[in-house]
């Protein structure tokens, strides 16, 4: 078979390929390809141009015209703009470098990204500020009982319920407050008042005189982590180019990690002090929330939010601040607009209950709430938080002193945060999919072996520490590869413009909520199961999360957030399919077996840009 043979779809380039094997991977999984169309190629140069003046005339953007016109040819080309004989050689050169140096990005753009970075650092060191008081505070308040003892069952009940409390109020309430509050505020203002809620919150814990106080103030507090955590990622998300989107939007979960690295150093520090220091451990908190509060107003309102409200010519001030160039910027603009209408054309005006419905009842939205559903699900089933949360109580249960708890807390505090940052430079190289697939086997497989190593007997005290120590370290290098920064990315850049707030509230919700269910039952759990039986549990449930992950997660990597409508308009039937006959035959084959295949091209692909594996 030629390729004058194939269809258009099929020849959209010629591949350093054998014809022969070629045509059989064709041949062999023809239905497996889905094209992401873009919509401004069926359009001819005169409607393009006919529709460039409509959109400067309708929103005050006549004057650049001109601009928005090159940047729509561009959008409707984005491979070939050297031949596009309507840009000057220095406007083409604008391209060629932004193609050639995806990460020469203006100040106010990183900016922004270090903004988004203490958010995530606050919703970090709250997290851990409560592992090295939960060493202390039960005594103060009464609560410390064993079971066993009067209300030792109780009590054991209570802690938990402190301890899960903001999870569970961000779950019910906090991560729904986020669509009226963007709505009326804007994102900068909703990360405005969601600060100064962490401001205030931690610092009223420090001074509660009962259990029933902290429980209250550590309630409130949840409202603004679940409003925050709904909010960041999706900012970060609407203002970073697509090309290093993945990278710059998972500094949500690389400074989670550092403010938890914080907090524990903040334990450490405050250890010695005496019946304060858990007032201190929860106070400091604080911290990332003020220059968070102080310095939100100096970056950019999110240019797709202001296109979401018809300002148009703020949206293209927003880009012109976080884009290279004013051609960039207008290209950018222009194409989110173009699908921007074709998602408003679809939600037909629809309300917020209606938007949240959507996101259940409509296919190509239903599939991707179940992508960041799984993702969200998989962050709380792998055990990751059952260290963040009772790891000084771990390795007490391990052998460790106090003292030994807090400083193994802090290690593994710095191992995830310090194997958080070659993510940032793998994520949109291999991609979402392929590094939560590579990651979850071995997180089974440690989280496994640090629970078999409980039973070791007290003869070997000094080793079984040692191992449980080293293989909690392990899961996390490979948890703060993986699991950590996908599961807040993927989730902010799954859905729609129209229901992106709704969306992205949902899959926060579900982290939180069985967050708060984690961290309400791990202490009875490790009381009833011991800790071998704890950590063997969620070693299973990894490899569970492993299978949903296969089954119900699409790659989501170097693709525009429109683009991605065409990934999740297949459905699950046809994906699962094709990964379990198509793609995980050929990566046994190639990977496990080593034997020379044919090459198979990707379920995905962008219009005129096909690629084999």
């Amino acid at each position: 078979m030629s390729n004058s043979d194939l269809s258009n779809k099929e020849r959209d380039i010629q591949l350093d390929v054998p014809e022969e094997q070629l045509a059989y991977a064709i041949q062999a999984q023809p239905e497996a390809v889905n094209v992401i169309q873009n919509p401004l190629q069926h359009r001819s140069i005169d409607e393009l141009d006919a529709d460039v003046a409509a959109f400067c005339q309708e929103n005050g953007l006549e004057s650049e015209r001109d601009l928005f016109y090159k940047g729509a040819l561009v959008a409707r080309s984005p491979d070939q703009w050297l031949n596009l004989t309507e840009l000057t050689e220095e406007e083409k050169q604008v391209f060629t470098h932004e193609k050639e140096h995806k990460w020469s990005g203006t100040f106010t753009l990183y900016f922004s990204m270090f903004i988004c970075a203490l958010g995530a650092a606050t919703q970090g060191w709250d997290q851990t500020g409560s592992n090295g008081a939960n060493l202390s505070f039960p005594q103060e308040f009464g609560i410390a009982s064993t079971v066993g003892q009067p209300n030792g069952a109780k009590d054991e009940w209570i802690v938990g319920f402190i301890n899960s409390a903001p999870y569970l109020s961000a779950a019910v309430v906090g991560c729904w407050l986020s669509d009226p509050l963007n709505k009326w505020f804007g994102r900068r203002g909703e990360i405005f008042i969601t600060a100064i809620v962490l401001m205030v919150t931690p610092i009223a814990s420090g001074f509660s005189r009962n259990w029933q106080q902290l429980l209250i103030i550590r309630l409130i507090l949840g409202l603004g982590l679940g409003a925050k955590a709904a909010t960041v990622p999706v900012y970060a998300a609407e203002m970073a180019p697509a090309a290093v989107r993945g990278a710059l939007t998972m500094g949500w979960q690389l400074w989670v990690c550092f403010g938890i690295f914080l907090g524990f150093a903040a334990n450490v520090v405050v250890k010695d002090v005496g019946k304060i220091a858990w007032r201190l451990q929860l106070g400091s908190a604080f911290v990332p929330a003020l220059p968070l509060a102080l310095g939100i107003f100096f970056a950019p309102e999110s240019p797709r939010w202001l296109m979401k409200k018809g300002r148009y010519a703020d949206s293209f001030k927003s880009f012109c601040r976080l884009r290279k160039h004013r051609l960039i910027a207008a290209r950018d603009l222009y194409y989110s607009h173009v699908l921007f209408v074709e998602e408003l054309r679809l939600a037909r005006g629809a309300s917020y209950f209606t938007r949240l419905a959507d996101c259940f009842r409509v296919p190509r939205i239903r599939r991707a709430t179940l992508g960041a559903s799984v993702v969200m699900l998989a962050q709380q089933m792998c055990g990751i938080n059952i260290i963040s949360f009772y790891s000084s109580t771990v390795f007490t249960e391990g052998g460790y002193s106090v003292d030994q708890a807090l400083y193994a807390s802090l290690g593994f505090g710095a191992v995830n945060f310090l194997f958080a940052i070659p993510a940032v430079f793998t994520i949109d190289t291999f991609g979402r999919r392929s590094l939560l697939l590579s990651t979850f086997p071995f997180m089974c497989l440690f989280l496994l072996a640090t629970g078999l190593s409980f039973l070791m007997s007290a003869e070997h005290e000094q080793t079984r520490t040692a191992l449980i120590a080293a293989f909690i370290y392990i899961f996390t290098a490979f948890y703060s590869v993986g699991e950590g920064p996908v599961a807040f990315l993927y989730s902010a850049e799954v859905f729609p413009t129209v229901q992106r707030e709704q969306g992205m509230a949902w899959a926060v919700a579900v982290n939180n909520f069985f967050a708060a269910a984690l961290g309400l039952t791990f202490p009875r759990m490790l009381r009833a199961l011991t800790p071998v039986g704890a950590f063997c549990f969620y070693a299973g449930l990894n490899a569970l999360a492993l299978l949903w992950i296969f089954l119900f997660v699409p790659e989501t990597k170097a693709m525009t957030l429109e683009e991605l409508d065409q990934v999740f308009s297949v459905p699950t039937t046809s994906f699962i399919k094709y990964e379990s006959t198509v793609w995980l035959p050929y990566i046994f084959k190639r990977y496990v077996a080593r034997r020379p295949v044919q090459p198979i091209r990707p379920l995905f692909e962008k219009e005129g840009q096909a690629e084999y594996l």
